[in-house]
């Protein structure tokens, strides 16, 4: 890290900064941004905006044009080494005339993984990694838990008053948090490459489960994905409404008659005694290019991805309001056999959100 200056930062940030710029839309391709200079100045920028569209070293190899040659690109993420859906951005640089390439972090996935940085190496271009690692995987957390594990991230939305309960007892929760959190819950959708829920949470509120954003922010509309073991999602329900795919989770014997649901909507996951099996099903996803799910689900659901330990992320919303001893609970877990056994999570984030606070929870371990 002493290799890294004062300037090498600064540029980096920026990079990183651009690269947020297309956390609604990159999907399921990582969040990158690219900064050329030489010295304090910069020449070029870019990000990639999304899927099939050019990478952020192409868009900023295009503002900078000549002023590339003998320049520092700092880049996010290791440069791609393979013809895809767009050529290598490894090339790109190489015929630019690029002398030096600071990356944040290296890429895993399998195309790549290192040849990009061999590519640069071989042609005598100094190449660095590691600068500002940390924010760089945190932008693509998605992305990489699923080339470097083989499922998404898991996100699990949870909103509840001050004595732990998230509705009335007969089931009645809008709303317990105010309208801010839940424009802000928008958000946490949008950047989502899918957004689940269970059936009992279909047929108690018939949920939408799209991104509704103000004004013209660009998304793109993430997978709606429901649990339903037995196939009972009604045939009106907005969950088939068109307005975002949708992706029907049930056991193997209820493929079959598809119960009046698109036969290419459902998805067949193994069937356990307490619930579908959910390491099944995100390794699917997985599979289908999902990076991130945000569950927004009742206790059953959300509690059973807590036990499993699949959880990666809470985000808690919490209403300075009481709903009493008979309300639900935030999440349904088997008894604990001494205190020492609970689940321990630390706070990594933690702020207000209109009159709500929302915090940020990760599994301390």
């Amino acid at each position: 890290m002493s290799s890294f200056t004062a300037t090498d930062h600064a540029h980096m940030a920026e990079a990183l900064r651009l690269a947020e710029r297309g956390l609604f839309t990159t999907d399921p391709n990582p969040r990158v941004g690219c900064v050329l200079a030489h010295g304090d100045a910069v020449v070029g920028r870019g990000f990639h905006e999304r899927a099939g569209a050019p990478h952020a070293e192409a868009h900023a190899l295009r503002e900078a044009g000549d002023r590339a040659r003998g320049a520092t690109a700092y880049v996010t993420l290791e440069p791609c080494a393979h013809h895809g859906r767009t050529p290598p951005c490894a090339d790109a640089l190489l015929a630019a005339g690029v002398a030096r390439v600071v990356a944040a972090v290296g890429d895993p996935f399998h195309a790549v993984d290192g040849r990009g940085f061999e590519r640069l190496r071989a042609a005598g271009i100094a190449v660095t990694l590691g600068l500002l690692e940390g924010p760089a995987r945190e932008i693509n957390r998605g992305f990489l838990m699923r080339v470097e594990h083989g499922r998404p991230w898991v996100r699990v939305k949870l909103a509840m008053s001050l004595d732990g309960r998230t509705a009335l007892a007969d089931g009645r929760s809008q709303w317990i948090t105010g309208e801010a959190a839940r424009a802000d819950n928008m958000h946490w959708r949008a950047r989502s490459s899918a957004i689940m829920t269970g059936i009992g949470t279909v047929l108690a509120d018939d949920p939408h489960l799209t991104v509704r954003l103000p004004g013209d922010e660009a998304f793109a509309a993430p997978l709606r994905v429901v649990l339903d073991s037995r196939l009972r999602v009604p045939a009106a329900a907005r969950v088939l409404d068109g307005a975002a795919p949708t992706l029907v989770a049930c056991a193997p014997e209820c493929v079959a008659g598809s119960h009046g649901v698109d036969a290419a909507r459902v998805l067949s996951v193994p069937h356990h005694a307490t619930g579908l099996g959910l390491a099944v099903l995100l390794a699917e996803l997985a599979q289908r290019g999902v990076n991130e799910v945000h569950v927004e689900a009742g206790s059953t659901l959300a509690g059973a991805f807590a036990h499993a330990g699949l959880v990666d992320e809470v985000l808690l919303y919490v209403n300075p309001s009481f709903l009493g001893d008979d309300a639900r609970p935030l999440l349904a877990l088997p008894p604990l056999r001494a205190l020492a056994d609970r689940a321990r999570w630390s706070i990594h984030d933690l702020r207000q959100v209109g009159a709500d606070l929302r915090l940020l929870l990760r599994p301390a371990s």
